[in-house]
């Protein structure tokens, strides 16, 4: 049964231009990803997620150049891309690694595998309250085959409403996840100005060009520095209020 960690990325983003290819202490935003990807343990392949589009054909070198595999497939629908990259490397689990997630935390990703596989679930969530950006889902192939059969809507970027809201899947939350990963006054994803500044001032204090900082060793910073977390958080709100207007359930 074979295991993979899918980083999802485009080039192209609204609110904050070419956020991919922005450097931070001489690398992209993607090369730190894909770093921070690899620290993980149990998966059998890290795939950067992208599109057949030229103008992410960058992302694909990127990828490449720093050891991860690479997936190009459709530019909208999310959840066929992963259902196409999944048939192509004969994955049967996957977490997805948001390519805003600078400092999504590999163990949370390896509970995330350990228990999709171990609990007869299909679809895991973050529990609430953890940071925003720690962790993101972790689904069965089977489930995600399943969830492109029933959809009806190319616009799957709030993929999660498929697997939770149609009462067809075995869903629940990490579970066993340390107090430290809880807090609702910080925020680790990039969307924003200010998100960016927020990662390039925590990057530049622990001088972690590996993008290695255990993400407990970087809460404990910036719970000694709230100067910090005040640079972005109060994207949050308009953030959340955003992915509700795009979470759309769709069904054939």
């Amino acid at each position: 049964m074979k295991k993979a960690l899918f980083i999802t990325v485009r080039k192209d983003s609204s609110r904050l231009p070419n956020k991919t290819i922005r450097r931070i202490l001489g690398r992209t935003v993607l090369e730190l990803v894909v770093k921070r990807a690899q620290q993980a343990k149990n998966f059998d392949y890290v795939v950067v997620c992208t599109t057949t589009r030229p103008i992410d054909d960058e992302v694909a070198v990127v990828a490449h150049e720093n050891g991860a595999d690479v997936f190009r497939g459709d530019f909208k629908d999310k959840l066929v891309r992963w259902r196409d990259a999944a048939r192509q490397f004969s994955i049967d689990y996957v977490v997805t690694f948001d390519g805003d997630d600078l400092f999504c935390e590999p163990h949370l990703l390896d509970m995330g595998a350990e228990q999709i596989a171990a609990r007869g679930l299909d679809f895991i969530e973050a529990p609430e309250g953890l940071i925003c950006g720690a962790f993101t889902y972790a689904f069965t192939v089977k489930a995600l085959e399943k969830v492109c059969e029933i959809k009806a809507s190319d616009d799957t970027e709030m993929m999660w409403t498929y697997f939770k809201d149609t009462g067809l899947f075995k869903v629940g939350i990490l579970e066993n996840v340390a107090p430290v990963y809880f807090n609702n006054e910080i925020r680790m994803t990039l969307d924003y100005p200010e998100d960016f500044e927020f990662f390039t001032r925590i990057f530049e204090h622990f001088d972690c060009v590996e993008n290695d900082v255990p993400l407990e060793k970087i809460v404990a910073y910036l719970n000694e520095h709230p100067e910090i977390p005040q640079i972005n958080i109060h994207r949050q709100q308009e953030f959340l209020d955003n992915q509700k207007k795009k979470t759309h359930l769709i069904l054939r």
